[in-house]
């Protein structure tokens, strides 16, 4: 048996008798991912079949599905263990503060009214920026990738203003396709492959 097994058999054996649970995360990008994409579809669809403002507001419901299904997924996602790394802490705070973000800026950009402006970009750009940056921590390759083609469909959304700003809002379900559900996948296959 070499040092690093029983530094493995130790830290099992701590964390069963103190029994702290730390969650794996595995679901947390396809928690939001799904109901985002949907929710963006169906804020796009009501904009064009009414055209009305509070149409917009529907986006709330992103917060409103995702923190309970987030919480739902954590409890059920926990393993027994008591090592949690200081890449494994930097990247749920950096998730954290994203959706901290976006609530506060989709918020803020509706009030002032120019959330059809812009909102759609910060919040691509950001999920991209978490995406890569978690690519980075968890040397994901392919989720670098998934980051980087987010944030530049996030930049095209600019493009969109006016009687076609509608359109960002496909722009935003492709960036969540692309940052969040297809790296949510490609997590989950490299968690149950490197168990």
């Amino acid at each position: 048996m070499n040092h690093r097994n029983e530094l493995d058999i130790i830290t099992q054996i701590r964390a069963e008798v103190m029994g702290k649970r730390v969650s794996t995360g595995k679901n947390l990008f396809l928690v939001w991912g799904y109901p985002t994409a949907l929710i963006h579809l169906v804020e796009f669809g009501a904009l064009m079949l009414w055209g009305k403002n509070w149409c917009a507001w529907l986006w709330i419901g992103i917060p409103l599905v995702g923190a309970p299904l987030m919480i739902y997924f954590m409890n059920e996602d926990y393993e027994r263990t008591m090592r949690r790394t200081l890449d494994e802490n930097i990247a749920l705070q950096l998730w954290l503060f994203i959706g901290f973000v976006c609530c506060v800026g989709g918020f803020t950009t509706g009030f002032t009214g120019i959330y059809e402006q812009c909102y759609c970009t910060l919040e691509g750009t950001l999920v991209s920026l978490g995406c890569f940056l978690t690519g980075v921590i968890s040397r994901i390759r392919p989720m670098k990738v998934c980051g980087v083609i987010g944030a530049v469909i996030s930049f095209a959304g600019l493009f969109f203003q006016g009687e076609l700003w509608p359109w960002q809002l496909l722009l935003a379900t492709l960036v969540t396709i692309i940052a969040l559900i297809i790296p949510g996948h490609l997590i989950r296959g490299y968690l149950s492959n490197h168990k």
